[in-house]
Formats: structure tokens, sequence, C-alpha cells
């Protein structure tokens, strides 16, 4: 396909047929390569292609015809020059972040983060003599006196994982940039379908494939977004160094998912807003974390940068860890699993799994109680989610 006509097409069809490159054979789906290296006509044409003087492949950790295609049909969706698809959506997280920062380099981030992401934070790049702020990500003076002597990068996630607080995407991105500092943001609770980071400032969007993009629990993967400059200059010389390249299994599955994620998502978000009716003005929840959900304290943010509300619902309990566990427990459609964007309902105790590592004074400063549990609401009829949720509730 035309890569200029290709520009023109609206989302939906760019999901089924964007960054398509069919062999000879002419086959409709896209092509599975499962090798590790490529050959070459003449030694004169290896020197090239090492020399990025040919345009061909290398080595599969560089690149790879089945993976590129994931990547371009990514990036054409997102809204971005280039995409580097990852074997996790971490490894995304560790590529953007670790690709551009140097000992002495300051990154300032939102308190509120996935466990593992507040490690790479606090922890392993503090060991690299990288100084790590965080702030509450909801208000911006704290942003701005974080960012008064400058920065290297800025990181957050909007919404947040599992709170579902927002930040401002635009506010935080126009701070960040007079501070000297890129912009790095966890796009997966919105997914490229309801929120596009890029449109509102961002440099580097990051996703784990894990979650919507493959959205059936099948495989795992990643992918980094950025501009073709921060590709070429930042990006690419730390990922073919240092391995975390996706398979080309992986990317292939990621790329069916992809033909259907704008599907998935919206049935999501149909069955997310059911359950939180069904949730909000029970007697056992305390509260109800949803960004298009009235009680919201961001509601106008989230209709301002988002389509919807997200897949994914969280709420407090009433009776604190032990009531949260027994309603886990006498639940028998939703499973417990600490995945989120699967086709099957999936319930979570984040104190406990997710956010476990990060001790409990970083879980309470971002709202992380013993209370609180995480639903990443699937596909199923909502009703029967609904029922499931009620009849647990009363075990609570």
């Amino acid at each position: 396909m035309d890569k200029i006509f290709e520009q023109t097409l609206r989302p939906q069809t760019l999901l089924v047929r964007g960054g398509m490159d069919r062999t000879s054979f002419g086959e409709t789906s896209e092509p599975i390569f499962l090798n590790s290296g490529f050959v070459y006509e003449t030694a004169e044409q290896s020197e090239a292609r090492f020399a990025g003087e040919d345009p061909g492949f290398v080595y599969s950790r560089y690149g790879n015809p089945t993976v590129s295609v994931f990547e371009e049909r990514l990036a054409l969706l997102e809204g971005a020059e280039k995409c580097f698809a990852t074997a996790s959506g971490m490894a995304a997280v560790f590529a953007a972040l670790g690709g551009q920062v140097r000992a002495g380099d300051k990154v300032v981030a939102s308190r509120a983060l996935f466990g593992s992401c507040h490690v790479i934070l606090t922890d392993i790049l503090p060991r690299w003599g990288v100084e790590t702020e965080l702030v509450d990500g909801t208000d911006l003076d704290q942003w701005r006196d974080a960012l008064k002597n400058g920065a290297k990068a800025v990181f957050f996630e909007t919404p947040a994982n599992p709170t579902l607080e927002l930040i401002d995407i635009q506010a935080v991105s126009q701070l960040a940039h007079e501070a000297g500092a890129s912009v790095v943001i966890d796009n997966v609770f919105s997914t490229p379908i309801l929120q596009k980071p890029m449109q509102l400032g961002a440099d580097v969007v990051i996703y784990s494939g894990t979650k919507h993009i493959d959205g059936q629990g099948r495989a795992m993967g990643g992918a980094v977004l950025c501009s073709q400059s921060f590709y070429d200059d930042t990006l690419l010389p730390f990922v073919r160094h240092t391995g975390p390249a996706i398979s080309p299994f992986n990317a292939w599955i990621m790329l069916k998912g992809l033909e259907t994620l704008d599907m998935r998502v919206a049935r999501h978000c149909d069955n997310a807003e059911i359950v939180v009716g069904a949730l909000s003005g029970h007697n056992k929840i305390e509260r109800v974390h949803y960004p298009f959900h009235d009680s919201h304290p961001q509601l106008e943010l989230a209709k301002r940068q988002m389509t919807r509300g997200s897949t994914t619902v969280s709420f407090d309990v009433g009776g604190g860890k032990e009531a949260a566990f027994r309603m886990l427990n006498a639940l028998n459609v939703i499973d417990i699993s600490n995945n989120v964007g699967d086709a099957k309902s999936l319930i979570t105790h984040p104190a406990t799994t997710t956010h476990r590592a990060m001790g409990e004074d970083a879980r309470l400063a971002m709202g992380i109680t013993d209370s609180l549990v995480r639903l990443s609401v699937g596909l199923e009829d909502a009703n029967d989610l609904t029922d499931d949720i009620r009849q647990a509730l009363e075990a609570a």
C-alpha cells in the first residue's frame, strides 16, 4: 500500500491494514518470519547493511519483517514517526528511560505508578547515579517546583494503575519542555483508542502489548513510540545492544490483536460503565474509582483528554483486606489474576500483588489501601459480571 495514501486512512482501517507488506505469495494474513538471521548476496551487501547504507534486515534482534509490520501499524495508529517493539511492557519502560539518562541526570515522575515502574525509578536508576523525584501527579505546582532546576525526563501513567488517578498531559508536557525534559507516558490503561498523548504534547508513548493489544492472554510484548530523532539518537543505540526485542511470533499475535482492538475496547468500556453503575451506592463499597464517573474528582480532565473512561475499574471494599479477600474468593465468573485488558474479567488486590514491592508507605501515598481491588472488565455479558460481583459482596 502506498505510504502517503495509508496516512489518509481512518484508525479502524489502519488497525486491519496498516503497514501491510505482502510477499510475492500474496497472502491475506501477515506472514510470520521465524528466523533469527538473514543472508546477503555478496560480502559488499553485508557490509552495506551493517553500515546502514542498505535498507535490508541484519538480525532479528535489530529488526524482522513481521516485527516491522507490527511496529509500523502501531505507529500509524498512534500518530508517531517510529516504533520499536519490545519483549514486554516493562522492557519498553526501561528502554525509554534507560536509553536517555546518564549519571547526574534527573527524572521527575508521578508518585502513582505501577509497582515495577516504581522500582525502576526509585531503585534501579539511582544505582546509575540518576536522581528521581516523585511528585503528586495531580498537583501542577509540585511538577513546577520539581522541574525548576531542569530534568532529563518526565515519566507518568494516566490513568494511573490502580487508582485511575489522572494527570493533565498537556499542562505537564508544557512544564517539562520548558525545563528541557522529554515527556514519557505509559498509556496502557487508555490504549491508543481512548487517548492520544502525542497530540497533547508527549514525546514518547509506551505500551504493554500484553494487555489490550493482545487482549486474550496469549503473549507478552511492548512498544516504544517516538519521533525519528529520538529513535535514531537515543532509543536504537540502547535497544540494539541490550536486546529487549520482541519475538516475531509474539509480534504476529499482536498484529492479530490490533485488528479487533477498537471493537474490544468499546465493549470493555460498555461493560465497565455497567459495572460502575452496579457498584455505585452499594452499601459494601466505600468508593469507586472510574474516570468518567460523576464521583471522580478529575471528571472534567478525563473528558478533555480521553474519549471514554477506561476498561478498568477499582473500588474500596468496606472492611479492609479481610473483606476484600472474602469478596475475591466468593467470585464465580471473574478470575483472580493480575493482568488487565484481557477478554476475561480479572480482579486483583494491588497491595498484596502488583504493588507489593513498593512498601506500605509508598502504597498509601498513592492511595492504595488494603481495601482497594482492581477489576479489569472483560468481554462477558455485563449482567453476569454484575450478578457475580453482587453475590461476592454479600460474602464480604
